[in-house]
């Protein structure tokens, strides 16, 4: 069953040159205790997904329905209950936590303002509940984010995302700013409290080695729209868009006898500022003819749950094989 659905989002904002669109016209279904990953470069809108759905942002329109509640339509007031079930882990470690406050101040924050607990016994007991649950030594209670490497912060963003026992947690790039040893111990950890918790992640990460780890179900964004989403299996073996393609080409193969066939993409990016109509990876495409120029591509099921925004998608010289 699902948790959230995310209907038709879009999330547009008002620049010197025109309307950004930033997330325009995106639809995932999520079901609880699941993970989706959404992939893509830099600037392709993944990130403001992430905090649309947050509500750190406000969408321009569509729905966000969790649970049942289209939760787009409640006020701030109506909405902070939701707060409390809907959380999110942050890129930067460092820039997400006060400087001025300790370890046991962070995590105690939010159980106090979302969790609502008064009780100093309490919050105390829950903060280093938080602690020994995120890996990190009560004996860093009193030490401040400076003095601590990128692993033990995010940790702390962990336990801080965990005070108000979310439902879900919207995880941006939780990894990108990390060494690959502590990266593979965070998304452990990730993996363990989903389990022990039954959470629901939306993974968000430019790295599809890390995302096949971790996620259920992929979405692959490209300047604000989704041009292919399956089972992470699925995708993987079959993928459809020259895109995706594209990016699973650039990950590393730890292997002496295979050479990586790297697809460099060439060409300028369409500009997400008033796009025209048309295929928006279509400057860059070496498949690329006139309809995709000139006719946008709608997201369409190419089987097994495979969708794919591609005019030709599946055709010979398109597909993965």
């Amino acid at each position: 069953m699902a948790l959230i659905e995310i209907q038709n989002l879009k999330k547009y904002f008002d620049v010197a040159k025109g309307t950004l669109h930033a997330v325009d016209d995106v639809s995932i279904s999520i079901d609880a205790g699941k993970t989706v990953g959404v992939v893509g470069e830099s600037g392709c809108g993944k990130s403001t997904l992430g905090k649309t759905i947050m509500r750190l942002v406000e969408p321009s329109s569509g729905k966000i329905i969790y649970d049942g509640v289209d939760i787009t339509e409640l006020s701030m007031r109506e909405f902070k209950p939701y707060r409390q079930k809907i959380q999110m882990i942050f890129q930067d470690p460092f820039a997400s936590l006060d400087p001025r406050m300790s370890v046991s101040q962070l995590i105690a924050e939010p159980i106090r303002s979302l969790a609502g607990v008064k009780d100093s016994a309490e919050i105390t007991r829950r903060v280093y509940e938080l602690m020994d649950l995120v890996g990190l030594a009560r004996r860093l209670e009193n030490v401040y984010p400076h003095e601590l490497d990128g692993g033990r912060r995010q940790r702390i963003g962990i336990a801080r995302a965990l005070a108000s026992e979310p439902q879900m947690i919207v995880c941006d790039e939780p990894v990108s700013a990390l060494d690959v040893s502590i990266q593979a111990q965070i998304l452990n950890l990730l993996q363990d409290l989903q389990k022990e918790r039954s959470l629901t992640y939306i993974f968000i990460t430019h790295d599809l080695s890390v995302v096949k780890h971790i996620s259920d179900q992929i979405v692959v964004m490209y300047l604000g729209q989704i041009v292919e989403k399956a089972d992470s299996k699925e995708l993987f073996a079959n993928t459809l868009h020259p895109y995706t393609q594209a990016l699973l080409s650039a990950i590393p193969i730890p292997t002496l006898q295979r050479e990586n066939k790297r697809i460099v993409l060439k060409g300028e990016l369409s500009s997400p500022i008033d796009p025209k109509p048309g295929c928006r990876f279509a400057p860059r495409c070496i498949y690329a003819r006139d309809k995709c120029r000139g006719e946008t591509p709608e997201l369409r099921d190419c089987g097994n749950g495979h969708y794919v925004a591609c005019h030709y998608a599946g055709e010979t010289g398109i597909n993965s094989d």
